[in-house]
């Protein structure tokens, strides 16, 4: 089934034909200002990218607070809560060892604290959490692990990298360098999230570790396990169709949040209370963790590390933009179904800004959370109870809840983060003292494994392993005819997922967001040679909707772009059918699958949001009938030919 969104482009495409021919369309998006000069691919024109995104969002920032007056803000401001600041403390326990308590738990909360508030009343999305990730926790031990044996003041140096960091994110905003993200596709985001996953369950394993090999460990592994289990069941049992729909919800939201409380107590209890405990240190309430001020004194370090810092902030800077937009991506996702527009240039214009402001405070930097960024997005889905029916409509006697539309506002990412505040306070302090590690090791195990299990490179490794009699026909794997081309595509998964894990279990693993940034080449440039247009449109597809990325000049990838794509040497006929399939998808779109226009740049096209030009003036907060739609899943492990909508049964798992 064609969905609404496309219908509309298709019905629109001779009015667009118009407009790009020199003749004024009948209605024009917010902030759009017709140029009539194509230009060069290379033409830069420095700050058009922010200034249309704002002039996009702010006809919608009033209703992005009034439309908050809505039943779903409150739990999911509460289960935002517990889905952030219970990581954030896994994270603060292992910055605490291994940076000598230079960042401690009022550092992680703090900064949580300062990204929600920026992003939640500046950003373009609010929908995306912001906070303290796995992957800059290996980056802040790691440079620690290189600049203290030499008596190099930490904290001022870590200030540096942010500052140095502001300047280049700040460059990267005005030269309009999100474009670059409709190469970003599934298949980097595929790996990145398959290395954070292993991250999460290195650390677990790490924290136990530490424990030494006597009764205090073998009780907190048993905890661990137990922790685990639970929370995992209490996640299954969310998915399932025992109970009635409020109490899988409850568990679903709360069941990970209430183990933690009773493993807490748990370990108190008979001849349990008198094993010793690790558990995680705290400071004193709204204070640093080290006998210092909030304000780090940047100039108490020699002139030279000033410089120094500059390499180390180009990492950082490399790992933010990939890490934050590809939050924000999976964040508007196609599964959800979103009606205002997004913003990444400006969005990484303030990420910039709360980089340089953490490192002034002596905070680890915060940016996007996966999967905390998606699990907000899908926590505001608004769903119904849809019967399933067979092809004469006849209801098949069961049911399940598709999403309708997302409550997009700003309230829930700010409640969220000023809740967190509140944790800093002193009695907060105090029971958060009382948390075991071992139910911190697993916290660890359920996050990477859930990663894990939401994973597209583990959708295909269970096609392998699946048995193919129980294989249903219509599994999108199934329509390639090379079997070899998806163990091709695996490996070089798994052999970049290696690459950036193997890195980081060195000295050098302040240098693996380049492993990271080089995926995104790697799809663009080197895959096409190995594989044909038809396979990669299964075996990948973009990460968020068109609606979505025709700010960043359209989507790579996916199934559209095989209508203008060459014939791979492998294609075996797949790619003729393919076209056919989908020549009424794409009738508007030219090029490789983008909407282009005649003598015009990629970049002008993000700029101007040419390929909304009849689109965005139609929408509304209210037109739920043009884009209150959920987009089709594509990807592997999901069933092909679903309709435009979604299962969204509870609040699920997102990619």
């Amino acid at each position: 089934m064609t969905s609404p969104f496309s219908r509309r482009r298709q019905n629109n495409s001779s009015e667009t034909s118009k407009g790009k021919a020199g003749k004024t369309p009948e209605t024009q998006p917010p902030g759009y200002a017709p140029r009539s000069d194509g230009g060069p691919w290379w033409r830069i024109r420095l700050f058009r990218g922010m200034v249309n995104d704002i002039r996009r969002r702010s006809p919608y920032y009033l209703s992005d607070w009034t439309d908050a007056w809505n039943y779903r803000v409150v739990p999911a401001t509460v289960y935002m809560y517990f889905a952030n600041i219970l990581p954030a403390l896994a994270f603060s326990l292992d910055m605490i060892i291994k940076t000598d308590m230079q960042f401690g738990v009022n550092e992680v909360l703090l900064s949580s604290v300062l990204g929600a508030v920026v992003f939640s009343v500046l950003a373009c999305q609010p929908l995306v959490i912001v906070g303290v990730t796995g992957p800059i926790t290996v980056f802040n031990y790691t440079v620690y692990d290189i600049m203290a044996p030499s008596g190099t003041n930490y904290l001022a140096f870590m200030c540096w990298i942010g500052l140095w960091s502001l300047v280049f994110h700040w460059i990267l905003a005005i030269t309009n360098s999100c474009n670059w993200l409709r190469y970003v596709t599934r298949f980097p985001c595929d790996i990145f999230g398959f290395y954070v996953a292993f991250i999460y369950l290195q650390k677990g394993i790490q924290v136990l570790e530490r424990l030494g090999d006597d009764a205090p460990f073998y009780l907190s592994v048993m905890v661990a396990i137990l922790v685990f289990a639970i929370a995992y069941a209490c996640g299954e049992l969310g998915k399932s169709s025992l109970f009635t729909h409020p109490v899988r919800v409850f568990l679903k939201d709360y069941g990970t949040p209430l183990t933690v409380v009773f493993f807490t107590g748990f370990v108190h209890m008979g001849k349990m209370a008198g094993v010793y405990q690790e558990t995680l240190p705290t400071g004193k309430s709204f204070f640093p963790t080290a006998d210092r001020g909030w304000f780090v004194h940047f100039w108490d370090i020699k002139l030279g590390e000033v410089f120094l810092a500059i390499p180390f902030a180009i990492l950082l800077t490399v790992l933010f933009w990939f890490d934050h937009n590809v939050s924000s991506l999976i964040a508007q996702g196609t599964e959800f179904p979103l009606r205002k527009p997004a913003g990444f240039h400006w969005d990484l214009f303030l990420l910039g800004l709360t980089t340089g402001i953490a490192g002034l405070l002596g905070l680890p930097f915060p940016n996007g959370l996966i999967p905390q960024a998606p699990f907000h997005t899908e926590s505001l889905c608004v769903t119904e109870v849809v019967a399933d029916e067979d092809e004469n409509g006849t209801g098949k006697g069961h049911y399940e809840f598709k999403a309708t539309h997302v409550v997009e506002q700003r309230v829930s990412n700010l409640a969220q983060g000023l809740l967190t505040l509140g944790t800093m306070s002193g009695p907060l302090l105090v029971v958060l003292h009382l948390i075991p590690q071992g139910v911190f090791a697993g916290l660890f195990f359920i996050m990477g494994f859930q990663a894990l299990e939401a994973n597209g490179i583990t959708d295909k490794i269970l096609f392998f392993c699946r048995d193919a009699a129980l294989t249903p026909p219509n599994h999108p794997l199934k329509s390639i005819k090379r079997r070899s081309a998806i163990w091709l595509f695996v490996a070089i998964e798994l052999v970049g997922f290696g690459a950036t894990f193997a890195i980081t279990q060195t000295v050098a693993a302040v240098g693996f967001p380049i492993f990271i940034f080089a995926l995104i080449p790697v799809r663009a440039l080197l895959l096409p040679k190995w594989l044909s247009p038809h396979e990669l449109s299964i075996l990948d597809e973009p990460t968020a909707s068109p609606f979505t990325m025709e700010s960043v000049s359209g989507t790579y990838g996916g199934k559209e772009q095989v209508l203008d794509a060459p014939e791979g040497p492998s294609d075996s006929g797949n790619e003729s059918e393919a076209k056919k399939a989908s020549r009424g998808l794409s009738a508007s779109a030219t090029g490789s699958g983008l909407f282009h226009g005649p003598g015009r740049s990629e970049e002008e096209l993000a700029e101007l949001g040419e390929a909304r030009r009849n689109d965005d003036s139609q929408l509304r907060v209210g037109d739920a009938d043009a884009y209150g739609v959920a987009r089709r899943r594509n990807s592997t492990g999901r069933r092909a030919g679903d309709d435009d909508e979604i299962e969204m049964h509870g609040l699920g798992k997102s990619r």
